[in-house]
Formats: structure tokens, sequence, C-alpha cells
């Protein structure tokens, strides 16, 4: 059965069933036959919170299978070696696979090539010998890289940032600092954008390059390590075929590496809160109070049955803002309220399905808290609610009233 009257294209809606089949045998068997592995944090990471090369043969094993079966770059433009699929595949596929594999099940994280990750459209601007010399690794899941634009006082306003490229020879030597900088301790490469008198540029830097260093791990909700850095960088030297697109011209690779973001948040913030109200759902079936299965309460139900309207409004959002962007429109509206709308509401609907789980809720067993956690991060990640109303509110006074 399905909700969505809009008939997705075959190649996508095969592409998105094929991607969940891979995680049911690559992924979820991975996540039981190593339970020991990832049931205890101090295996999960080494002692400065990186993680630990034990996980990261787990990982870069799921990424290079999901390569060979042909999932992993299946949304990559073909001129970079993709299959070409486009936004709207990228957006089935992943709300598919959080509403599949639940946040207990996360390898499937590194099951598509992630904007920030892996290859995407980002790298069409880049020249033909980094497409020869980063490509191949990238495309086969050998390698992964990061997106380096935040900065310790440049986040929402990208505008402020400070990182610099002055010209040393033929090239530069880049300097500057990077926060939230995700998947960069285990990164190969990361686009770096900073600041030069033509304007921001980007460039594509490996990390084993003198004087980029990982500086720290930033660790979250207590855990004992995690997967964003913050970066220094210390006169890394680039050079002019290390350039993401044109000198001056970086802002627009940054401000489409965000959209893809908003995008991919989008799809998770959906499909945890679609598993989270199976989830509640269920137990409200099973679970008795004062006589009767709770589900009989409408204290129980009513909440439920807004997570569900607020839920198919996002899907709707973000099937429409993927289509708007694969026709060739900016979406700037569209997209903007289609994240705000859809991590708010798959946060409320993780928080009601742990309501209704009472303290079970909490218990790690579940996964609830770990959907929790991650929807709370990504109500402020790649724009907060707030940027993005003041992006939705600037757009109406243009007149752009188009709903």
């Amino acid at each position: 059965m399905t909700a969505i009257a809009i008939e997705l294209p075959e190649a996508v809606q095969v592409a998105s069933d094929g991607i969940v089949a891979f995680a049911e045998q690559e992924v979820m068997p991975r996540h039981a036959k190593l339970a020991d592995l990832f049931e205890d944090p101090t295996r999960l990471y080494d002692s400065a919170g990186r993680f630990s090369n034990e996980l990261i043969a787990v990982i870069t094993e799921v990424r290079m299978a999901s390569a060979q079966a042909g999932f992993f770059s299946m949304c990559v433009p073909q001129a970079l070696g993709g299959a070409g699929l486009g936004h709207l595949a990228y957006y089935v596929a992943w709300q598919a696979l959080f509403h599949r594999c639940g946040p207990k099940n996360w390898l499937m994280l590194y099951a598509l090539a992630h904007w920030a990750f892996g290859p995407s459209k980002l790298l069409e601007q880049i020249s033909d010998r980094a497409k020869t010399e980063f490509l191949p690794d990238l495309i086969s899941g050998k390698k992964s890289m990061c997106f380096g634009l935040t900065e310790p006082d440049a986040g929402s306003d990208a505008s402020r940032l400070q990182t610099k490229a002055v010209a040393d020879g033929q090239g530069w030597r880049v300097s500057g600092r990077k926060i939230w900088t995700t998947n960069a301790p285990i990164a190969d490469y990361c686009v770096v954008f900073a600041k030069m008198e033509e304007g921001i540029s980007a460039f594509m830097v490996p990390t084993d390059s003198e004087g980029f260093q990982i500086q720290r791990i930033i660790k979250l909700f207590g855990h004992i390590g995690g997967d964003e850095a913050e970066i220094a960088l210390d006169n890394v030297y680039v050079e002019p075929w290390q350039l993401v697109g044109e000198i001056g011209k970086g802002f627009s690779a940054a401000l489409y590496g965000v959209s893809l973001g908003r995008i991919y948040n989008s799809a998770r913030s959906v499909g945890y809160g679609r598993w989270a109200l199976e989830a509640a759902v269920e137990f409200s079936k099973i679970r008795n109070a004062f006589g009767q299965p709770i589900a009989e309460y409408q204290g129980i139900t009513f909440p439920l049955a807004d997570s569900a309207m607020d839920l198919h409004a996002a899907h709707l959002m973000g099937i429409n803002a993927a289509m708007l962007l694969d026709a060739g429109e900016p979406a700037v509206k569209e997209l903007s309220m289609t994240k705000a709308f859809s991590v708010q509401r798959g946060l409320t609907a993780v928080d009601r399905a742990i309501q209704t789980h009472g303290a079970m809720g909490f218990t790690n067993e579940l996964g609830l808290t770990e959907a929790w956690q991650a929807l709370r991060v990504v109500n402020v990640a790649d724009g907060t609610n707030e940027i993005l109303k003041k992006t939705i509110a600037q757009r109406l006074q243009k007149g752009d009233l188009s709903l």
C-alpha cells in the first residue's frame, strides 16, 4: 500500500527498492554479526574519539560492496561515473533506507554516496587531473571525503569565512580552521572553502597534505567519540588543478552542497519519523493499562495521528522539492520549507513514539533515543530552522508567493 499518488519514475523506484534490499542483505546482517563491536563504545572509537580501525574497515566494506552492486553512486552524474538518477532518486532512496533500517542499523549511512562523504554532482566542477586522481577511489567506495565550509565564527553566515588562500608561485597556501566537519576524522579528501581577493574559492585537498590536521574530535550527547571534527589548516599548499570550479566562484558550490544536505536531512527525518511511528503503533496494541490496550486511549492515538499527518505532508514536500530541482528550478523557498518542516515534524514524531513507550522509550534496545539525537542535530545542520524561515520570508517579500 502507498499513500503517495505521485508515480515515481520506474528507474527511481527500482533503485530505491534495490538499495533497501542491499541494506537487508549486507548492512543489517553485519550489525547482527558484529553486535559485540557496535554495542561496545571502546571498540567503536579509539582513545582520541576517532572511529576505530576495526570500524573503518567495516564501513569501507559496505561502501565498496554497494559500489560493486551498483547502488553507491547511483545518484552521481554519469559524467563522473555514476548512474545519474538525480535528486528525486536521492531523496526517495535515503527516505527508504532510514525508514527500513532505523537508527540501529546505521551502517546504511555508507550504502549511498552521501553528498559530503562521497562523490556527487558537486564534483562535476573538478579538473580533469583531479577526476583522474581522486574520482576512481571515491566512486569505488575505497576512499571518502568531507566538506570543509563551517568555521568557528562562520556557521549559518558563511560570508564570515576567515580561512584564506594566499598566492604562492603557481598555487596557493591555505590557512584557517574548520569545524563541524562530518566524516573528517576518517576522510581521505576535503573540499576546503577559502577567501581570496577574487572571492571564495573551493579546493580538493587530500587530508594527508602537509599542514592539514584534525585538531580534535567533537563528541556529542555524552558519547566517547564521534564523526565530527575541527580542522586546522596551516599553509597547506594547493595547486590550480585542485580548484573546484573557477577562482572566486566557490560559493555557488557551497550553496549547492548545502542544498543536497537539506534534501538528505529532509529524507532522514521522514524516514526515522515513519520508523518511530510504526514502532509506537505496534507497541500501543500490545501494551495494556487499566485493563485494555493503550491503543484504546485517545491520549495515545491522537498524537500518533498527528504524526501521521505531519510525516505524510513532509514526505510529499520532499518529493516535490526534489522534482523541482531535477527540473532545473532553484527551489530556494520550497527546499527551505521542506527542510524546516521535515526536521521539526520528524523530531516530534520520534518524541511522541518515546512518550508512547513510556520508560521503555529511553532504553538502548529500542533505538528511539538514537533517532531523537540524530534528528535534534539536523534541526541545526545545513541551515537552522530560524535561517530557513528567514529565507522563506525573504522570498515571500520578493514576490515569490507560489504555493
